[in-house]
């Protein structure tokens, strides 16, 4: 169905050209998508084998339908973690994930196949969606560039969730260009998600050539320096010193963070699929169900008290940067891990891959903060990535200041 659709798309567009009609500034570009978005006429698994049951989307979600009206053309949907539980892709109902730079190694996820299918030369573009982490943690690994926009900033109408109150829609380039008009084109109100921000559209590409003069940047230090490996905190480095940052601040309370996100994602995620999990445990992937059931018993006071130090946090956040404009911080303990590798070593410690691949993200989508991974990779090494993190909707600081590590040849973002 995408393939004749596409071809039919791509027809129209060359009419167009040929009659000098004006077309958008993605006119012709193939992307693709999370199989979570709604694609009219097709059905949206959201990586699970349950919603193989539902009948097809009848509308398309609503920033794919804005990507094809700026002229880009749908081509394919993407694997993913069931319902976006995950940070591997390695789905037991549609098969793994496997990482362009090394087949034995994992992706990351949950949008595992959207940057796989970037970083391995299949689409220039593609969209994910980000509830702890799920944009920038493959993106990181594959080594391409990955944008989390501010929570609300994009429309998630036509998206199937997994925590509402974290979940952010977000696009993977391979240029910071890429990201912007892609952002660009998506932004907007939209009546049909109650969250999505009610401010016109912010132009981001426009200002790509600015550079960093006047913005105030520092490096995250304490709990976003414990634990990366070496190659990767160097990198770190090499982008501070690249943006001129000179001071490093603190990030209160950051390791409490992500255990209140792991709580309030956990209890969100279980009250989304409650019903299936009483009537149909066995037809999840296991990973996920377990996952889904330990937060259907969550005890309601643990919720409450995790959602109280969330509005504390993000008052803490907001003083933070009444100081700076941009921090910096890995995107990731280490570079991709092996497929169905179960334990990494971090400062030390043997602990277990998938929930901390998300160690140095989940504090950060807590309270919706915009982030984009950069990518990088040293002489021998997988790919990596290093966040930049600004204030809410202040997007455009992110990508003038990917845009001036790109100028200098510092991120490397190319098909493996």
């Amino acid at each position: 169905m995408l393939e004749a659709s596409a071809l039919q798309a791509a027809e129209r567009l060359d009419r167009q050209v040929a009659k000098g009609i004006p077309v958008g500034p993605l006119a012709g570009v193939p992307f693709a998508v999370k199989n979570l978005f709604d694609v009219a006429g097709l059905t949206t698994l959201a990586g699970s084998a349950i919603n193989r049951e539902n009948p097809p989307a009848t509308q398309d979600a609503t920033v794919v339908a804005r990507l094809k009206q700026a002229g880009a053309i749908l081509v394919g949907t993407l694997n993913m973690d069931e319902y976006a539980y995950g940070f591997v892709t390695e789905n037991s109902h549609y098969g793994p994930t496997r990482n362009p730079h090394d087949l034995s190694r994992s992706a990351g996820g949950s949008s595992g196949g959207s940057a796989a299918a970037v970083a391995g030369g299949l689409v220039p573009l593609s969209l994910g969606s980000d509830t702890n982490g799920s944009i920038r943690v493959p993106a990181a690994l594959c080594g391409i560039y990955g944008l989390k926009p501010t929570y609300g900033r994009l429309s998630r109408a036509g998206v199937a969730l997994l925590a509402p109150s974290f979940d952010h829609v977000g696009p993977l380039a391979r240029s910071v260009a890429d990201l912007a008009l892609s952002f660009d084109a998506m932004q907007g109100p939209d009546p049909q998600d109650p969250v999505c921000a009610r401010r016109p559209a912010d132009p981001t590409f426009g200002q790509l050539g600015q550079g960093i003069q006047g913005l105030r940047i520092a490096v995250a230090d304490d709990y976003f320096l414990r634990g990366a490996e070496p190659h990767i905190l160097a990198g770190v480095e090499k982008v501070a010193q690249a943006l001129g940052a000179q001071q490093t601040v603190r990030i209160p309370e950051a390791e409490r963070a992500r255990a209140a996100a792991f709580l309030i994602t956990a209890a969100e995620g279980a009250n989304l699929h409650l019903h299936h999990l009483r009537t149909r445990p066995h037809d999840f992937d296991p990973a996920t169900r377990d996952r889904l059931l330990a937060g259907a018993l969550l005890p309601a006071s643990w919720i409450v008290q995790a959602q109280r130090f969330r509005r504390w946090y993000r008052q803490q956040l907001q003083a933070l940067f009444q100081e700076i404009d941009l921090f910096i911080a890995p995107t990731t303990p280490c570079s991709a891990p092996l497929l169905g590798q179960e334990k990494i070593v971090i400062a030390g410690v043997e602990v277990l891959t998938r929930p901390n691949l998300g160690l140095y993200t989940q504090p950060l989508s807590f309270v919706g903060l915009p982030v984009v991974s950069v990518p990088l990779r040293e002489s021998g090494s997988l790919p990596f990535g290093v966040q930049l993190v600004a204030a809410p909707y202040q997007e455009v600081n992110l990508l003038r200041a990917a845009a001036h590590l790109e100028a200098l040849g510092i991120p490397e973002a190319q098909p493996a």
